[in-house]
């Protein structure tokens, strides 16, 4: 498994942040949303029932009367508004201003009889019907409303009705219940979408990374061996004053050769990342090999080459790239051991085939060897023949590796002569 560079990992850790900021910032506002929702069901619900009370307490104050100073509560026990879920009680204040119940319904519920005077006397006090708490008989809190019953000019009695909150509370309690589990269903909707959006709004940055990495990684595979050379000629021309012109000359021409690299690693980093168009022209394919082996570092290999003359259309710098790198390849891992490299190059209809005389590629190896980072025995970052692949999809060609008769591997570039490849 591939470690991941420290600026991916950084990316990581940024992506788990903000889906972790995303997270909070959606539970606050659901949160915030869930109470006001609470508050807003709490308060109508409160509403209701004393509204509810309300209405029954004026309405059956209206049902009773007083006729001679005789109070009939006749209408009131027949009237369906007393059957309702709230407990109704009348209490009745004599000439000497004391207060007795006259009528009672469902009295677990009803506040005690001091409980009943006081709601009635600030009722007759107001002379309006009032809501308020109260505590019923056994202990529970509850909501009432009392209204007044007019005996001619004074207010000889209060009917009083009593409602439990109870069972509001318990609807409310499952609004909670369902409110929690949703938001908890919310939160985890969004922390997974926050984490989408995060990870492909990263991948831009990522993608660019992976582009600088393996711009990189080109820029060492293929400058390492002109530096080398570089070295070892000036080197050679410091121990040797009389070859320091030709030393001069040498190195002019290496220099030369890293700056077409460059332009060439520099092309297609523009190819990829959709910057640059390829420029295709006609081109000798022959030539381009022959200007690649005649600029190969002096390292006692044999390199041969037969050539027809082939003209296909494409990056000169791109192709010759990829030719460079399939001779590279042979040179360094085509050799028996104890011998020294032997590479045979043919040009002919498109095709440029580079055969050595090493051990050969495993069939099972022969796609493998052309990823990014298939690194061959004797190390390097094995990307030679990924560029060598990645050129020839480029020009809508092939690259592939095959058993040379006798021992050893084919390498083949093939260039369609008269395809100009997919647009890019």
């Amino acid at each position: 498994m591939i470690a991941d560079s420290p600026a991916v990992s950084r990316l990581r850790r940024l992506r788990w942040m903000l889906t972790g900021l995303f997270t909070l910032t959606t539970t606050v506002c659901l949160a915030a949303l869930a109470a006001v929702a609470l508050a807003i069901d709490a308060r109508s619900r409160a509403d209701a029932l004393d509204g509810d009370l309300n209405r029954r307490a004026t309405a059956l104050a209206r049902a009773v009367y007083y006729d001679q100073g005789v109070l009939h509560l006749g209408p009131l026990r027949e009237d369906d508004l007393v059957q309702g879920p709230a407990a109704v009680a009348v209490v009745e204040w004599d000439a000497a201003d004391h207060a007795r119940q006259r009528f009672a319904r469902r009295p677990a519920l009803l506040p005690r009889p001091a409980g009943l005077s006081e709601a009635g006397e600030r009722a007759r006090h107001d002379q309006e019907t009032v809501v308020e708490r109260g505590t019923a008989a056994d202990g529970r809190t509850v909501r009432l409303a009392a209204a007044p019953v007019w005996d001619d000019d004074r207010i000889g009695a209060v009917v009083v009705a009593v409602g439990d909150p109870a069972a509001g509370q318990r609807d409310h309690d499952r609004l909670v219940r369902w409110l929690v589990l949703g938001g908890l269903g919310l939160v985890t909707a969004a922390a997974g979408a926050g984490h989408l959006l995060s990870g492909r709004s990263m991948r831009p940055a990522l993608r660019a990374l992976d582009q600088q990495e393996q711009f990189l990684s080109e820029a060492a595979h293929e400058l390492r061996t002109p530096l080398a050379t570089l070295r070892l000629v000036t080197e050679a021309g410091a121990r040797s004053p009389g070859e320091s012109a030709k030393a001069l000359g040498d190195a002019t021409r290496l220099v030369d050769q890293m700056g077409r690299l460059v332009a060439g690693l520099l092309t297609r980093a523009r190819v990829q990342v959709g910057t640059q168009r390829v420029e295709r022209t006609a081109l000798r394919l022959d030539q381009v090999v022959e200007q690649v082996v005649g600029e190969l570092p002096a390292s006692g290999a044999e390199v041969t080459v037969r050539a027809e003359p082939t003209v296909v259309h494409g990056d000169p710098e791109l192709l010759a790239q990829a030719v460079r790198n399939l001779i590279d390849n042979a040179l360094k891992h085509g050799a028996a051991p104890g011998e020294r490299a032997r590479v045979d190059v043919v040009v002919a209809e498109g095709r440029v085939a580079v055969r050595d005389h090493g051990p050969g590629v495993a069939p099972a190896a022969r796609e493998r060897v052309f990823g990014r980072r298939a690194a061959g025995p004797g190390g390097g970052t094995g990307i030679g023949l990924a560029i060598v692949r990645w050129v020839a999809d480029l020009h809508s060609g092939t690259a592939r590796i095959s058993d040379a008769p006798g021992g050893g591997a084919v390498a083949e570039l093939v260039i369609p002569r008269e395809s100009s490849g997919p647009p890019v």
